[in-house]
């Protein structure tokens, strides 16, 4: 480990969701997400990255012709007071029966413990769709029921749904996120029946529940490949969809029943079933 490492601060007056897309697709490292935007931390400079959030600011403000304030601030840190800060950030949560928990944390005696170390940009409960989606397994998924998780990222929805007896089989288009699915898999002693990188289009298998916590664009995009695996009693579970979008992802289940709708700040989940 190096004696130092940067840590780049990027704040923003708006469109959050855009700039987390931009650096999921340019950073080699991962990022925290804060409220008002984002923590970077390399061992290595991050001019080249200030520069290209500059570039993507500069060039989304002109497509939307809407002002955007931007900060970047860069710190150069010791790595010991790293370690010990970012483990204090890492809070463990309640969601449902579950309890999710690094591993330098105490398990609990009482709920369902799912242990992940973040790593990554998602998939640790605290975004609101990861959160809400745990709520929503808690509470539809049942022992021996068979479960697809489609756009798995860290696994974490897919490892919640085996800690509660299903069988599941995952999905993800980054074969970055069906490898970190696996090794979470493995730290809460719980394998996945099948994992792929691809879409859920290659499935063979039907299923009671389906869930996939992606955006509201693929998830109308992907809607007939969703209907095709779930069985036609199953439970669907879409998340990922931001309140200003919701009516345009039901445009493309309009033959499926409103059963549960979780809202948690901007972010809406789905729980669908076919209609009668």
């Amino acid at each position: 480990m190096q004696e130092h490492y940067y840590e780049l601060t990027v704040t923003l007056s708006s469109h959050h969701s855009l700039f987390s897309d931009f650096l999921a697709d340019t950073l080699p490292v991962g990022f925290e997400e804060i409220d008002n935007g984002f923590i970077i931390r390399s061992e290595d400079e991050l001019d080249t990255m200030i520069w290209g959030i500059e570039q993507f600011h500069e060039a989304l403000e002109k497509a939307l012709g809407q002002d955007i304030e931007l900060e970047c601030i860069q710190k150069k840190l010791k790595n010991s007071d790293w370690v010990e800060v970012y483990q204090k950030s890492i809070q463990p949560l309640q969601i449902g029966s579950f309890y999710v928990h690094p591993t330098w944390d105490e398990p609990s005696s009482e709920l369902t413990n799912i242990v992940i170390d973040p790593a990554l940009a998602f998939g640790t409960g605290h975004h609101p769709t990861t959160n809400s989606s745990l709520k929503a397994i808690s509470k539809y998924v049942k022992e021996d029921n068979e479960v697809l998780d489609v756009g798995c990222g860290s696994g974490i929805l897919g490892v919640g749904a085996l800690k509660l007896g299903a069988s599941v089989d995952a999905c993800d288009t980054d074969i970055v996120c069906v490898d970190n699915s696996e090794v979470n898999a493995k730290l809460n002693g719980v394998k996945f029946n099948k994992i792929w990188e691809g879409s859920c289009a290659l499935s063979k298998s039907s299923y009671d529940v389906v869930v996939a916590n992606i955006v509201a664009d693929v998830l109308t995009f992907i809607a007939n490949d969703l209907k095709r695996v779930l069985k036609d009693n199953g439970t669907l579970i879409l998340s990922g969809i931001l309140d200003k979008y919701e009516e345009k992802v039901l445009k493309f289940y309009s033959d499926f029943e409103i059963i549960e709708n979780i809202h948690v700040d901007e972010w809406v989940t789905l729980v669908l079933k076919r209609g009668k």
